[in-house]
């Protein structure tokens, strides 16, 4: 069948592909770093796979924007990633982190597919969200495999069905409140985890990093992620679970620079944004008050901070722009 509708690329388009883009030769440079230090080759593996993948959709995407003429986008390249620098994370932190990329990645996909329109760009979106998946579920064989596979926490099989029957469920801002249930439970163990890997990124970058400004920036990122784990924490201790184990020492003591600033920062603040994006989801499935409460305030200090990283970002011209609408009123004063 002739496809005779206009085929042109809409904004949510534009929007998936520049991201996609910008986010892949991020993570070219940064798997390209892992790869030159791993040891273990089942990790080795992983990070292969993770590569070749990023590698695959940037050639997608440099073909279908030189079709469209779209700018293709300057995004990170080598001289963003310093190879030869010492190590500076551990194969096991590579587990984790390429571990929540994947959990991204497949967000990331399932947003492009219901956004776009354009069968040949919402199959690519596929294959994106299919490497997601696919990376995710290897890592997850290898770490129980390994027996470094961080499971959410148990409780006992409900007995029978029950139903609310009281407006005390949704709890008081102060006092004494009931157990915790389990969707509640999951979105705190995800924001611990999430707030972990990081911390510890955060560690690693303000050890290496060259600009002082950034340096204190990414310091502050990593006191509210301590800050927030510690609340998370709480939340679970209060009903007796356990908090998932911290991964500090997955960084090591090298203090040369493996990526540019500009990378790093790039970084912090993507995944300060998927920070924003889980606290949200978590807010709207806490129907505890006090939950809610707390998930609404650490979602303004985030959001704060990641303003402050925007404006580090133009501060040093190291900020692209995503295709933009024209501004009317300004083409009409020409």
């Amino acid at each position: 069948m002739n496809n005779t509708h206009d085929t042109r690329l809409t904004s949510a388009e534009m929007t998936s592909l520049w991201t996609q883009y910008t986010n892949d030769t991020a993570s070219k440079q940064i798997l390209t770093y892992f790869l030159s230090h791993v040891e273990d080759e089942d990790v080795r593996l992983v990070l292969k796979k993770a590569l070749e993948a990023a590698e695959n959709h940037l050639d997608f995407l440099v073909g279908l924007f030189e079709n469209e003429g779209f700018p293709i986008p300057v995004g990170f390249t080598d001289k963003d990633v310093n190879v030869g620098a010492p190590r500076l994370f551990t194969d096991t932190y590579y587990l984790f982190y390429l571990n929540h990329m994947s959990i991204l990645g497949m967000g990331a996909g399932s947003l492009a597919i219901s956004t776009n329109s354009r069968t040949d760009i919402v199959e690519f979106f596929q294959k994106i969200l299919m490497d997601a998946m696919n990376l995710h579920c290897f890592i997850k064989k290898l770490t129980l495999e390994k027996g470094i596979h961080n499971r959410p926490p148990y409780i006992p099989m409900p007995k029978e069905v029950s139903f609310v029957t009281d407006q005390d469920y949704l709890g008081n801002m102060f006092g004494k409140q009931r157990t915790i249930n389990t969707i509640e439970m999951t979105h705190v163990f995800i924001n611990v985890q999430t707030n972990a890997i990081g911390k510890s990124l955060m560690t690693a970058f303000a050890q290496t990093c060259d600009l002082a400004e950034v340096r204190q920036y990414i310091l502050r990122g990593k006191a509210i992620a301590e800050k927030h784990i510690s609340i998370f924490g709480k939340i679970l201790q209060s009903n007796d679970i356990p908090v998932p184990s911290p991964w500090d020492t997955a960084v090591t003591d090298s203090t040369v620079a493996p990526f540019s600033d500009k990378l790093m920062l790039f970084h912090v603040i993507s995944m300060i944004a998927a920070g924003i994006g889980n606290y949200g989801v978590a807010m709207a499935g806490s129907p505890r008050k006090d939950i809610g409460l707390k998930y609404g305030r650490l979602l303004m200090e985030i959001s704060f901070y990641a303003e402050d990283g925007a404006n580090l970002m133009i501060k040093n011209a190291w900020m692209e722009e995503p295709p933009q609408a024209p501004d009317r009123d300004q083409l009409t004063k020409k």
